[in-house]
């Protein structure tokens, strides 16, 4: 469990630091429960917070009655890298790099980050656990099942704010879905446990 614990905090230091320090500077949007809950807010001016924990509550039901297991991994990676994201916040800013730049390198370190903690079974929120759960009952790479997911929410952001640069955020989902596929796939890497 320490090992777990010790796995989830690199990964989720990984995912602040691409949120926070390349994603977060570009105004772009993320794929998942967060990407659904930006558009809500957008939309209808619903909280960010409250929403996220909404829609998280039924795929935490579901993870509970699948496997505990995964359940609390879920429920201990969603915290940490809630934390973590709120840690790091400061460095909001701190790089100065071309947009396509910022998306690339926000995307490997989001990518890695998740693709750590799925390989424990582990994930930093609701859409991820679900993908885990969905890729255990249908033997289907996890990393394939996130990357549909996030674009399916990053083209629905795109035709409803009708803004183009948006359009950006499916390299971020498309990095992060190839990483978290090589991450769970390559059974080569270690990712100490």
């Amino acid at each position: 469990m320490i090992k777990s614990i010790f796995t989830i905090g690199v990964a989720s230091v990984l995912i602040a630091v691409g949120v926070n320090g390349f994603v977060l500077p570009s105004h772009l949007v993320n794929g998942g429960l967060w990407g659904i809950s930006l558009l809500a807010n957008y939309l209808w001016g619903y909280k960010l917070a409250i929403t996220f924990v909404c829609l998280n509550l039924p795929i935490y039901f579901l993870a509970i009655t699948f496997d505990l297991n995964y359940f609390f991994k879920g429920l201990l990676g969603t915290f940490i890298s809630a934390v973590g994201i709120n840690l790091l916040f400061p460095i909001s800013g701190f790089f100065h790099l071309p947009l396509l730049a910022n998306v690339v390198i926000g995307g490997l370190f989001i990518g890695t980050g998740v693709g750590m903690m799925l390989r424990i079974h582990a994930s930093p929120g609701g859409m991820d656990l679900l993908a885990l759960m969905v890729s255990k009952w249908f033997s289907i790479n996890v990393g394939f099942i996130i990357l549909l997911i996030d674009t399916a929410v990053i083209l629905t952001g795109v035709f409803v704010l009708k803004d183009e640069r948006m359009l950006y955020s499916l390299v971020i989902v498309g990095i992060v879905g190839i990483m978290a596929s090589i991450m769970t796939s390559i059974k080569s890497i270690k990712v100490f446990v």
